[in-house]
């Protein structure tokens, strides 16, 4: 409730409570932001647990982790602000950099392995904690120095160790697994532990949710300030900083879930803008829609919302045609989205509504199934619908062993209750993707080029994109931001929202208690 999220936080010296500190153990950043309890990992452990050895692990075995490594920026000594490995913060919740982690399959008993810290690190980094305070701040079963995990292990004699092994589907990278001299003695398995916590991982417990809901009310009411105070002649970076300043300041998120896409104008064509390379730095134009992808993670937990709006406040007649294109393709597979359905057809949804617009509004011309046989959606909407998220933005386990790929799909599954995704629909007028296209004979006899081309270099395109929990019957949004054009230019004007009266077709979340 609101009075325990205001009371008095536990006395904190550099990270660790007071010594004399009772209770249950929290991940708390103060005033109003959430508190979430340790004793949620106890949940996400037996999860894991379960699954290996429904996947047939032995209970006399031992799943072995390693979590994140501190970095310095490349060879300097300036250190990079650390965030946990996400599937290391799944199973403990360890906030520290350098440690291991393990689960004693057959008891669930969670052992964490902590670095021992030099005398010096007190005078630089705070006090060095002992053994008994991660016990206690962690709420886990037994801690044990990293240079003791080959006593453990002796002592233990499991028969199998499992670590964590195997490539994530969206990055394409290789997990760490975990190691320590002597393991070569044992009988390693690196093939079950890695699904096991992706699988895991897919679907969200009631904490993990509570979390999830929390990011998304912090980062949905910082696009709102961003929309409110946005004015031409702003710099796109502008709606970063303001972005990123609300949810540290209003809710404690000291991490972005990724950076910032600030596109305005052109630059709404470019799917992930605001890279190195192109940093959020064009100015704001009166006429322009700007594409604002933008999310902060509480706890690890990730938001990612997107909102296209126009920077005086008004859509033009095209802008709002393209975006209510969009909106339309958005809310019907909302309201689709329920156990039991299957994402690819989803995204075949939102293909085909978008391109139905697109017809009617004479960008393109033919049978409507004829232009889907020829791929035209894909010129309009080169990414796939969404993707689950999580402790990742992009989420694990979107493909299940034994799925097939689809080259612009970040998931491939029928969908269950508990996973979190996100939905966002896009419409794009992407240069080389349209010149390529007219190039085509088959593409381009369903193209009006005079129409199009009239849109290079001004108008980049629309994404809308919510986040949503898949509950027994349809979906819990979690998102709350102006989607309609009524509720967009009333706010943009300086109305309130929601609106008493809104036109916004899909429940909205109830306001946090």
């Amino acid at each position: 409730d609101s009075k325990g999220r205001m009371e008095k936080p536990a006395n904190m010296f550099a990270g660790w409570p007071d010594a004399g500190t009772e209770g249950p153990s929290f991940f708390w950043q103060g005033n109003d932001t959430l508190k979430v309890p340790r004793s949620m990992h106890q949940l996400t452990r037996q999860s894991v647990v379960k699954n290996l050895l429904a996947a047939g692990a032995q209970e006399s075995g031992f799943a072995f982790v390693q979590g994140g490594v501190s970095t310095c920026r490349h060879d300097s000594d300036h250190e990079d602000v650390f965030r946990q490995e996400s599937s290391f913060h799944y199973l403990f919740g360890v906030a520290e950099p350098d440690c291991f982690g393990g689960l004693v399959l057959g008891t669930g008993e969670s052992v964490l392995f902590v670095p021992k810290l030099p005398e010096v690190y007190a005078t630089w980094m705070g006090p060095i904690a002992s053994k008994e305070d991660y016990k206690k701040k962690y709420e886990v079963d037994k801690v044990c120095f990293v240079e003791e995990i080959a006593s453990f292990v002796a002592e233990l004699k499991p028969s199998t160790i499992y670590v964590y092994s195997g490539v994530n589907s969206d990055s394409k990278t290789e997990a760490t697994p975990a190691t320590f001299d002597g393991i070569d003695k044992y009988t390693v398995d690196k093939k079950i532990l890695h699904p096991a916590i992706y699988e895991a991982r897919v679907i969200k417990n009631e904490e993990e949710l509570k979390v999830l809901r929390f990011a998304n009310q912090v980062s949905s009411a910082a696009h709102i300030s961003v929309m409110q105070k946005v004015r031409p002649g702003m710099m796109e970076y502008q709606m970063e900083a303001d972005f990123l300043h609300h949810c540290y300041y209003n809710g404690g998120m000291r991490f972005a879930s990724y950076t910032a896409i600030c596109g305005c104008g052109p630059n709404a064509s470019v799917l992930h803008y605001g890279h190195a390379g192109a940093p959020n730095n064009r100015r704001l134009a009166q006429d322009e829609v700007t594409l604002n992808d933008m999310g902060c993670e509480y706890y690890c937990y990730a938001s990612d919302i997107t909102c296209s709006f126009p920077i005086g406040g008004k859509f033009s007649a095209e802008q709002r045609a393209i975006y209510e294109a969009v909106l339309d393709a958005n809310v019907k597979v909302m309201k689709t989205l329920a156990p039991g359905v299957t994402w690819v057809d989803m995204h075949l949804l939102a293909e085909r509504t978008i391109a139905e617009h697109l017809l009617r509004l004479g960008y393109l011309r033919g049978d409507i199934e004829d232009i889907i046989a020829a791929e035209i959606p894909s010129v309009f909407m080169p990414h796939g619908l969404g993707h689950l998220m999580g402790i990742d933005t992009h989420d694990v386990g979107g493909y299940p062993e034994g799925a097939p790929r689809y080259k612009s799909l970040r998931m491939n599954r029928t969908l269950l209750e508990g996973m979190v995704l996100t939905v966002e629909p896009g419409c794009y007028f992407i240069g080389h993707l349209l010149e390529g296209a007219l190039r085509d004979e088959q593409k381009a006899k369903h193209l009006v080029e005079d129409k199009l081309r009239a849109q290079l270099g001004k108008f980049g395109g629309v994404r809308i994109e919510d986040n949503m929990a898949i509950t027994s019957n349809g979906i819990e949004l979690l998102t709350n931001v102006p989607r309609t054009v009524r509720e967009i230019e009333t706010v943009m004007a300086g109305g309130a929202f929601p609106l008493a009266d809104s036109d916004y077709p899909i429940p909205r979340p109830a306001p946090r208690k």
